[in-house]
């Protein structure tokens, strides 16, 4: 029904504007076009494809445009001024953690997503998520969800549904299985294969292994890279990984998050560029995606505890620590890796479980409170359960570089939490207005088409998403309507619950989720299939 409504005010938008061209007789005679379902008038459009900003209006039927340019006096059952705001299509974010939350009733409005302009997600990164992908969208549906999600497979759940904790390469059957399990997750929609390489499981995965996954799969390959530091390979021959993977298995590649990780690698952004640059100078499909701050999250263990020492699962790894010559290695790599990573005063505890009045402090500041040397003090809250983290160990220099890169495409990393719900980091929040209010409009790192086409057109065209992050007939009805200088990133690590502000309308798929700056509670949408 929708479809049809599509077409017959498409067909009725091209009679119109014959009839404008014949002259007033044929218009007359003209049958009348249906009318659309919302007209949008006095807008500044930007595409999505990098083209500078042009007046035009906006028709939208059936959830998808209809028509774009000079439209005064079309038939429409709504029409809205844009008061020369800009409209873009809706912010695809490239690299989200919020599906899980997207469940949860309180949250499936996704308020924290479209106040930043954000219409879709692309859900179970890192490896992550579950493995069964028809399940985990008959949850996200049920009961309506405020945002697009499109899902990749997880590596990591696949190895660890098919081999647990093993550090090891699987048999041929183990092989068979996991691939069998990516190709049914590709039927049930998913839009490629995710890895966290630098987490256990998927840190036990050598790359033969990843290639066949990524075959399987098919389409794009984003990955956690192994080592976005100095904690093992290192993060050129972690980045030069994914760009081997996308040439043999003949997948697009990219690379997650991208950054130079810690104080020891500072400055290696050039050497990133280079190595992508020259793997795309020779036809190799590689990208990236960023988020705008300088502090990363993780959990507490996987920032600090060496990956051997995880090897089996939570029994071995306790059975180790319970071994004091073993234990003393452990305290050695974790003071080590604390180290690579600033120090402890770069590390917020941002949520735990046991003790939810540790978020927020400093490891630092808990190591003088419990008298006891940084890396103990860590290691006493992984046996507590481990806690999520804040780690400052970016440097600007860097992010602002990798920014200005074309292939690379933005995303939040962040998840969706209620406010209260521990000191998570603010770029669930905040990462989209945050690259427009501050590296495009106060600092101009990066120019405003292209940012906006690395949060729409490149990210759609990334991952294959058909007729989004475009602004054109025939696409579906996701846009952002704003002025660049209302946008507010509230966000911030101390005060990191602040829903941005600044969108004065976000439509997805052609329905009004934030209407003159308010929350409609509309949840309109959908889980994308491949």
């Amino acid at each position: 029904m929708r479809v049809m409504r599509f077409v017959s005010c498409a067909v009725g938008l091209a009679a119109l504007a014959v009839a404008s061209i014949a002259g007033p007789a044929s218009a007359v005679r003209a049958a009348q076009p249906a009318p659309v379902d919302l007209l949008i008038v006095n807008a500044r459009v930007l595409d999505g494809t990098g083209s500078p900003w042009r007046r035009a209006d906006i028709a939208i039927a059936g959830g998808r445009i209809a028509a774009v340019g000079r439209l005064a006096g079309t038939p429409a059952t709504r029409n809205v001024d844009a008061g020369d705001r800009l409209v873009t299509p809706g912010f695809i974010d490239a690299h989200s953690h919020a599906a899980p939350a997207l469940t949860r009733p309180e949250l499936r409005d996704a308020r924290a997503l479209v106040a930043q302009g954000v219409t879709t997600i692309v859900g179970n990164p890192d490896g992550g998520g579950p493995v069964d992908l028809a399940r985990q969208r008959e949850v996200l549906l049920d009961g309506g969800i405020g945002v697009n999600v499109a899902l990749l497979i997880g590596h990591g759940s696949v190895r660890g549904a098919v081999m647990g904790a093993a550090d090891r390469a699987p048999s041929h059957d183990e092989q068979a299985r996991m691939e069998a399990m990516v190709r049914q997750a590709v039927a049930d929609g998913a839009l490629g294969l995710s890895s966290g390489l630098f987490y256990a499981p998927g840190n036990f995965a050598e790359i033969d292994e990843l290639i066949a996954l990524a075959r399987a799969a098919g389409g794009v390959y984003s990955s956690h890279i192994r080592d976005e530091a100095n904690y093992s390979v290192g993060v050129l021959a972690a980045v030069q990984e994914v760009i081997d993977i996308a040439e043999r298995a003949g997948v697009r590649g990219i690379v997650s998050h991208v950054k130079a990780l810690g104080p020891d690698n500072w400055g290696m952004s050039a050497a990133i560029v280079s190595r992508i640059e020259r793997a795309r100078d020779r036809g190799v499909d590689v990208v990236a995606d960023q988020y705008p701050y300088t502090a990363s999250s993780t959990s507490l263990a996987a920032a600090l505890v060496p990956r051997w020492a995880q090897a089996g699962g939570t029994a071995e790894f306790r059975a180790r620590l319970a071994d004091p010559s073993t234990r003393a290695r452990i305290v050695d790599g974790m003071r080590e890796n604390l180290r690579r990573r600033g120090g402890p005063g770069a590390i917020v505890i941002a949520a735990h479980a046991a003790d939810p009045s540790l978020a927020g402090q400093t490891l630092d500041q808990l190591a003088e409170a419990r008298r006891m040397a940084p890396e103990l003090a860590a290691l006493q809250i992984v046996e507590a359960g481990d806690a999520s983290i804040v780690s400052f160990n970016m440097s600007e220099d860097d992010v602002a570089l990798l920014m200005r890169q074309t292939w690379t495409l933005t995303s939040s990393d962040g998840g969706l939490a209620l406010a209260g719900e521990g000191h998570p980091h603010p770029r669930g929040n905040g990462a989209f207005t945050r690259k427009l209010a501050r590296y495009v409009r106060d600092e101009e790192i990066v120019g405003l088409e292209e940012a906006v086409r690395s949060m729409t057109g490149s990210t759609a065209a990334a991952f294959d998403i058909a007729d989004r992050g475009v602004i054109r007939p025939g696409a579906w009805a996701d846009l952002a309507v704003f002025d660049l200088a209302a946008l507010r990133e509230r966000a911030t690590y101390d005060d990191p619950h602040q829903l941005s502000e600044g969108m004065w309308m976000v439509l997805v798929n052609g329905t009004p989720v934030i209407e003159n700056g308010a929350f409609t509670g509309a949840r309109p949408g959908t889980v994308l299939r491949r």
